[in-house]
């Protein structure tokens, strides 16, 4: 772990603030910690969802460590489990993780709260890419940004670095909610004391399906759930929560669930 992540764990929710002055911008060695902090959030079957703020009210992260590269260090490859921040590859998450943006996100940043299931956003944060006046591209955000946003849009905040506020953010369905400042946390609790409320298999088995029909028509969709290649969602259908649901509901009382 490094001083630049402070981590609390809130009964089932992890909650990670990046927290690196004046920027929260992230290098190798944070990159490398954030993978390895999402690893464990992965793998601990008492964790069920994820929050990740930056620290302060101005930045929620700069993305990458420009000062860092101008000394030499590698802009790609050293970033360690789960790509660039921990969780932009890593693409066996199936953990609910809410983005809380309580300032800028610029670049790799904006990349970081892109990767994120949700987001809130603090009503004075502002998103944008400017990779191109830095001689590089914003690969996550090439992938990601268009199938968010109309094609258009999305190609003018890549291509000309514009920053969108979070009025403009809402307009296009980008996040989730807008909340002041001092709401953010709270907003994003909310979320997260809702989803887990919900079954653990179900949960992942959302996550499961979504990434892997992301590019399917409705048919192959379809298909791809009964082919028995969706291995969460099989496990889901044949595990003791999904017989427990319906009997918690039967008997008008609270489903206890056991991930199994």
């Amino acid at each position: 772990m490094t001083d630049s992540l402070k981590v609390v764990k809130n009964g089932k929710i992890l909650e990670v603030t990046l927290d690196r002055p004046k920027a929260n911008a992230i290098d190798n060695a944070t990159s490398r910690a954030m993978g390895d902090l999402f690893a464990e959030f992965r793998d601990d079957p008492e964790l069920r969802v994820a929050i990740l703020t930056g620290g302060g009210e101005r930045f929620f992260s700069a993305g990458w460590d420009l000062n860092a590269a101008a000394d030499g260090a590698a802009i790609d490859g050293e970033y360690g489990v789960g790509g660039f921040a921990g969780i932009t590859e890593m693409h066996d998450l199936n953990k609910p993780v809410i983005a809380a943006v309580n300032g800028m996100a610029v670049g790799g940043g904006f990349e970081l709260a892109l990767s994120c299931d949700m987001i809130v956003a603090a009503d004075h944060a502002q998103f944008f890419l400017p990779e191109i006046f830095i001689g590089i591209v914003s690969d996550a955000g090439s992938f990601r940004l268009p199938k968010r946003i109309p094609y258009h849009i999305a190609m003018e905040m890549l291509l000309t670095g514009r920053r969108m506020d979070m009025e403009e953010a809402q307009k296009w369905g980008l996040v989730n909610a807008v909340v002041p400042q001092d709401q953010l946390m709270a907003k994003a609790r909310e979320y997260a004391e809702t989803m887990i409320q919900g079954a653990p298999l179900s949960l992942a088995a959302v996550k499961e399906l979504t990434r892997a029909t992301a590019n399917m028509s409705m048919e192959e969709s379809y298909a791809f759930m009964r082919s028995g290649n969706a291995e969460i969602y099989d496990k889901m259908l044949a595990s003791a929560d999904a017989e427990e649901g319906p009997k918690a509901f039967a008997e008008k009382r609270d489903p206890v669930w056991t991930g199994k």
